[in-house]
């Protein structure tokens, strides 16, 4: 039988950057967490941290992997329900960033695999459980979804399909809100790959966007995509 818990989160890619500082906000708020990363040294520490506060699944392993996928959503089916998936794990594919011209097409089916066919998959294997909590989706994207960037056709093309997949999703599932989420700028990993030797110092940390995320998770806004710094004052 299904334990009794109250919300639930399942968020991938959670062991650094945005996933670990919005798991951490949401600790203290007392969701009980799955989390997800493929370094499993680094999620176990932010599985330590985040245990502190609250009760913490973690799975280690690459989002990619159906019998990953299969993992989170039975840890999902004991808990008994899902109150919000955030689907921020993600790859640039390269670094430095190649443009088109020379990007090995290998990367760009990486890229694809991680930042679209996963979070498709893993949404399917969840969605029952957020039909009956009429839950709610989150699925971070990039402003390179968006603009046409030298260098990010691999990552931008990814994001932008995340978004239309997204834009689908919430015609056909009415009773689960699905947010775009663009953090904008971070200072991360991933975005210091992105820049290879340069200070990225000017960046915001990651935790400042989670106020503007958690204010579209607590309030009435529909499904849709949103720009986190417009959110936060």
């Amino acid at each position: 039988m299904a334990q009794q818990v109250d919300r639930v989160a399942l968020i991938t890619g959670a062991s650094q950057g945005l996933g670990r500082a919005l798991a951490a906000a949401l600790a203290e708020r007392g969701w009980t967490l799955v989390i997800d990363a493929r370094r499993g040294d680094r999620l176990a520490a932010a599985a330590a941290d985040l245990g502190e506060r609250t009760d913490v699944l973690a799975l280690a392993g690459d989002v990619t992997d159906p019998a990953h996928r299969a993992r989170l959503a039975t840890a999902i089916e004991e808990l008994g329900r899902l109150d919000l998936l955030v689907n921020n794990a993600s790859t640039l594919g390269a670094s430095p960033l190649p443009a088109l011209d020379a990007i090995d097409l290998d990367v760009v089916r990486r890229v694809y695999e991680v930042n679209v066919v996963a979070p498709l998959a893993l949404t399917q294997l969840v969605l029952p459980q957020l039909r009956a909590a009429s839950g709610t989706v989150v699925n971070v994207t990039s402003d390179a979804g968006v603009e046409a960037y030298a260098h990010w056709g691999g990552y931008g093309s990814s994001k932008a399909a995340l978004e239309q997949l997204s834009a689908v999703l919430a015609v056909e599932e009415r009773g689960v809100r699905v947010l775009v989420v663009d953090p904008g700028d971070m200072r991360t990993e991933m975005h210091q790959d992105a820049f290879p030797g340069e200070d990225i110092s000017d960046r915001p940390r990651p935790d400042a966007s989670v106020p503007g995320i958690l204010a579209l998770l607590d309030g009435g806004h529909p499904s849709g995509r949103y720009r986190v710094p417009a959110l936060v004052p």
